[in-house]
């Protein structure tokens, strides 16, 4: 009876931990005056280390085939555009990714909500995993337009994948294109495909897009403007500092306060005068959403192989088409840039520059 009890704790708290530890991830996109389109977002999964700080680069006109319930008998295709994208725990897709004519996914946790189709194994040439449904985008569509269009010509069905710690894969998605053209794409109730306009560029995780929509009108008295003094005879009381107009913003890391808390911060950005100036902005912003490992995990479960709860942060400047990063294993800002890869000739390979996981620090000490 003890061993029965102790395999249902087990079982219960590994459900807590893949529940919650695993899905805070926050996007925005930015905007500059130069015509620049930004989207950034931060990467959490905290309950090892995935490996997202592994960059893979895939080459143009590579093919493609699906995964389904049966294995490696789905929906074949050859890719028409190299890409890059962060993996996980060694699959060749991730968190995000920009292809070669600079078209952002990006991959968002989106558990109890999203549900796939059911597979049917005389659908298979149509049917494909969530990842590859990422890959598809990437390597087939240079705009979001091309992509909406397209969707309904796939199945996306559920596709088990040990290899993600025992956590289930539900995603939905966020696809710019240079032009500031974005949706978010959900599919739910076991295969229904949604689509929605983003709210300035913002998204998080769960519960579904309309909700968090609906969850904004709560906050509509929050300003940037400090709060005006208020008399009381004989007391005439003032803001005690700066930010008074942003008293109420949620703090905690659940996907709702995230989702708030990204939109306002999007909404106050500076005016940007070029992209790389975004870019810099945009990790100034999800600064405000790293998350210490300690605030998601239990202190007596801690994972012993990874040092934050945030593991990644990437910028994809789509008009230069420079994909940009660091890493809970080192802060400094690395770039890939696309227009410097020749997508016809280069070999897929991974790119890890996190081998010897030490942040770099430059001593200024005067001598």
């Amino acid at each position: 009876m003890n061993t029965l009890i102790t395999k249902i704790t087990a079982l219960t708290l590994a459900f807590v931990m893949i529940s919650t530890a695993v899905i805070p991830c926050t996007g925005i996109t930015l905007k500059s005056k130069d015509g620049g389109v930004v989207v950034a977002r931060t990467v959490e999964w905290a309950l090892n280390d995935a490996q997202h700080n592994q960059i893979m680069v895939v080459p143009r006109n590579k093919k493609f085939i699906g995964q389904t319930p049966e294995g490696n008998n789905g929906m074949k295709w050859d890719g028409k555009y190299g890409f890059v994208t962060l993996t996980a725990y060694g699959q060749p897709y991730g968190p995000d990714g920009m292809n070669e004519e600079g078209l952002y996914v990006g991959v968002y946790y989106l558990p109890d909500y999203a549900e796939y189709g059911v597979y049917d194994a005389a659908k298979a040439d149509r049917s494909m995993s969530v990842g590859d449904l990422m890959q598809w985008m990437l390597s087939s569509f240079k705009t979001v337009d091309e992509i909406i269009a397209n969707l309904n010509s796939v199945l996306v069905v559920n596709v088990d994948n040990k290899d993600f710690g025992g956590a289930a894969l539900p995603f939905h998605f966020k696809i710019v294109d240079p032009s500031g053209n974005s949706k978010i794409i959900e599919i739910v109730n076991k295969g229904e495909v949604k689509v929605y306009e983003p709210y300035i560029g913002v998204i998080t995780n769960s519960p579904t897009y309309d909700w968090h929509l609906i969850n904004q009108r709560n906050y509509l008295n929050l300003s940037t403007a400090p709060n005006n003094a208020m008399t009381f005879e004989p007391y005439t009381l003032k803001p005690i500092g700066g930010g008074s107009g942003l008293i109420g913003l949620p703090g905690d890391f659940t996907p709702p306060s995230r989702f708030v808390r990204a939109a306002a911060f999007t909404a106050s950005c500076r005016p940007l005068e070029t992209s790389v100036d975004a870019v810099f902005e945009s990790f100034r912003i999800l600064d405000n959403f790293n998350i210490p490992l300690g605030a998601q995990v239990p202190k007596d479960h801690l994972p012993s192989d990874i040092v934050s709860a945030t593991q990644v942060t990437s910028s994809s400047d789509l008009k230069n088409k420079v994909y940009y990063y660091h890493t809970m294993w080192n802060r400094q800002i690395r770039k890939i840039d696309l227009k410097a890869i020749d997508f016809a000739t280069v070999e897929e390979q991974i790119i890890d520059d996190d081998a010897t996981k030490t942040n770099t620090v430059k001593d200024v000490t005067p001598k």
